[in-house]
């Protein structure tokens, strides 16, 4: 078990491997909703299958780009993403974007949850007939988020392992469904739709785009193992590799199989119906193989959300700090099941506000590391006055008002289910792109104004 908090890694600690972040981004998108989104695309969107092929392969260049730029700082800092942004905003100016980025994460871990919960009914009915009940709905996702609590209290070795195993069966039976659609499906339907608007194209880059960037804050707490001298580039193509080989493959099956069965884009079950599309010998290990890839992904986020609460002044192990977040997600993620009727529509909506309440971090976090950082692990861990990162009262105020006026800015273009901005019926409105007003007005606001200074103190650390 993993007893390291936010403490900084010393050098003699770091023996991870750059290779090993390639199954670790494939398993933190090893999930079925990707081919709900691709249903919709589709169905809702009327985009051919070209479209929906620049769609999912532009889409993870964007967002993990994006992430691998703000892992880097894992690997300088050796600290997790969190414990890295107290150099930006100040030790007490990080709270803000701290308890706003811990909520966010969970909404993702409820998602996560409910799709696997999802999954175990799904299995259920397809090997025993069982009719979900109330009871037994609350039963599977308090089973799924158990399993997530448990993998994530044990840290990041065990992680590491479960990611590659489970990215390798995910991957072996993806390409058996691969197969089963392309002898099954009636190609001509598929590839003979016509393109839709080009808009719609931008909006589904923003959709998938959306959902990667949210691991941005999460990139550093996987790379804090890496030795200083691990290569950038590397370390980039690893995370954009690693995802695009998930995104691409499962964006597109959910299209072919939406040009065939509508439904699949509109269903309140998204698990269930694609277990009902695929033969028993083939649906019931899928869907198993879905449940471990979505145990994953929740662990990974409440991996990264221990690190979070724990910035936000809870002194507890990290272990304990995570099982907040169960708690949420398991309340959370039993009111979604039994109470929400449209979960694609709540999923999208979701994934836009997320996207904006990242995007204001991204921003400032990015703009600094252009500036050129170098972190210092003491400072990081002294939350008194007297720390290098007190700044004024605490705050790196030029940071926190960047931010600021980049959430501000991004909600003001966001249009959901439950919020409308008042800009949100303008084009970057209209295509989900209010996360990238938000960068723009938060990296912008950041560039121009003078960076905070530390107190002064000796030269930064290294263990």
């Amino acid at each position: 078990m993993e007893t390291r908090g936010l403490e900084p890694v010393p050098d003699s600690e770091r023996t991870g491997r750059v290779r090993a972040l390639f199954p670790t981004w494939v398993a933190a998108n090893m999930t079925v909703l990707l081919l709900t989104i691709g249903a919709g695309f589709v169905v809702l969107d009327g985009l051919a299958l070209w479209q929906v092929l620049v769609v999912s392969a532009v889409a993870p260049l964007v967002s993990f780009g994006l992430v691998a730029w703000i892992s880097a700082a894992g690997r300088d800092g050796g600290a997790p993403g969190m414990a890295l942004s107290r150099a930006v905003f100040g030790q007490r100016g990080n709270l803000a974007p701290g308890a706003l980025i811990w909520v966010a994460r969970w909404g993702w871990e409820t998602v996560n949850a409910v799709t696997g919960a999802y999954a175990l009914l799904a299995v259920a009915a397809v090997l025993f007939g069982v009719r979900g009940t109330t009871t037994l709905t609350v039963a599977t996702l308090l089973a799924f988020v158990a399993g997530s609590f448990l993998l994530s209290g044990l840290g990041a070795r065990a992680l590491r392992l479960c990611c590659t195993w489970s990215a390798y069966l995910f991957g072996a039976f993806s390409v058996l469904v691969l197969a089963h659609l392309a002898e099954t499906t009636a190609w001509t339907s598929v590839l003979d739709r016509p393109s839709g608007p080009v808009s719609l194209m931008v909006a589904g880059v923003g959709t998938l785009a959306a959902g990667g960037m949210s691991w941005a804050p999460t990139g550093p707490d996987f790379t804090r193992y890496l030795p200083r001298t691990a290569s950038g580039r590397a370390m980039g193509a690893a995370t954009v590799g690693g995802a695009g080989l998930v995104i691409v493959p499962m964006v597109l099956m959910g299209a072919v199989m939406g040009v065939g069965t509508p439904g699949l884009a509109l269903t309140r079950d998204p698990v269930a119906f694609i277990g009902e599309l695929l033969p028993r010998w083939l649906a019931v290990p899928y869907l198993v193989i879905a449940v471990l890839g979505m145990v994953m992904i929740n662990a990974m986020s409440m991996y990264s959300a221990g690190f979070t609460a724990q910035t936000l002044g809870f002194t507890v192990p990290r272990a304990w700090a995570v099982g907040v977040n169960a708690a949420i997600s398991l309340f959370l993620g039993a009111l979604l099941m039994l109470v929400a009727s449209s979960f694609l529509g709540s999923f999208i909506s979701f994934l836009q506000v997320l996207a904006v309440t990242f995007a204001a971090w991204i921003g400032v976090f990015g703009v600094d590391r252009l500036r050129g950082r170098v972190y210092d692990p003491v400072a990081l861990m002294d939350t008194t006055p007297s720390g290098a990162y007190w700044y004024t009262g605490g705050f790196a105020g030029t940071a926190v008002a960047a931010w600021a006026a980049g959430l501000v800015a991004g909600l003001l273009f966001t249009g959901v289910e439950w919020f409308t901005g008042p800009f949100a019926t303008t084009w970057p409105g209209r295509n989900g792109l209010g996360w990238t007003v938000t960068i723009l007005v938060s990296g912008g606001v950041y560039a121009l104004l003078p960076r905070a200074r530390p107190a002064d103190r000796a030269a930064p650390l290294h263990f």
